[in-house]
């Protein structure tokens, strides 16, 4: 299979000594999605600023589909939802598209060609002209991945996307990712949210104080049913300390 993410003993050290990577090594398949796993400051944003080409690494190396992350053309194949993104709130979505397509260099006709199938896909059709500030959380988690998708990226990265939502949104948003792959896209998952990396995830990689601690296809963290992904997440991480 393509790969559509590759590592090698990449590292990464901020200017105050910490280190916020080290020695990470793996690879991420092209139409799988990925669970990057880990507590809090484990190094997961790190790694994902590293992905984006917003941080160079001091050690390692790193290819992004097939290219290095600062490149222009590399850029312009990420999608990208933060944990938290913060939009004019006063917008409607067709309005904050149309800001990102431009920034895109997209054709209005191909901007609103997108609207129309993105707001589809996320079920936000009948509320293209509501201002942001009424939508809800879970709503604006679907604005918000729209935006990502806009310029149709192979790659999206997702940190934290399930962080707020109630039982119906995480479920209107695992059928939209899961319906991604389907389509090829590649999806890297940096949560927390064990229970939803089980349920989604084709493979999951746990990280801890900057190392990569376990990686593999996610039915081999729970072998024969005995033990979930939480159970052996919480054995994995306490085994490293």
């Amino acid at each position: 299979m393509t790969q559509a993410v590759v590592c090698h003993h990449l590292s990464f050290t901020y200017p105050n000594g910490h280190q916020g990577l080290h020695d990470l090594s793996l690879s991420i398949e092209q139409g799988e999605i990925f669970g990057f796993l880990g507590p809090n400051g484990a190094g997961k944003t790190t790694t994902i600023k590293l992905l984006l080409g917003l941080m160079k690494p001091t050690a390692g190396d790193l290819l992004v589909l097939g290219g290095k992350p600062a490149e222009p053309k590399t850029r312009a194949a990420i999608g990208y939802l933060p944990e938290v993104a913060n939009y004019y709130d006063f917008l409607t979505i067709g309005e904050l598209l149309s800001f990102y397509g431009a920034l895109c260099g997209m054709s209005r006709q191909k901007i609103n060609d997108r609207t129309m199938e993105l707001a589809q896909l996320t079920g936000l059709e009948t509320r293209l002209k509501t201002p942001l500030r009424q939508f809800s959380k879970g709503m604006l988690q679907r604005a918000g991945l729209c935006q990502a998708l806009l310029h149709d990226p192979a790659l999206l990265i997702l940190d934290e996307p399930m962080t707020g939502l109630d039982p119906i949104a995480r479920s209107q948003m695992r059928g939209i990712l899961e319906n991604l792959r389907k389509d090829g896209k590649t999806i890297f998952f940096s949560s927390h949210e064990l229970s939803e990396a089980e349920i989604m995830c084709d493979r999951v990689g746990v990280l801890c104080d900057g190392g990569l601690r376990w990686h593999g296809p996610t039915r081999d963290m729970a072998g024969d049913g005995s033990e979930n992904l939480e159970r052996k997440f919480l054995k994995i991480i306490s085994e490293g300390k």
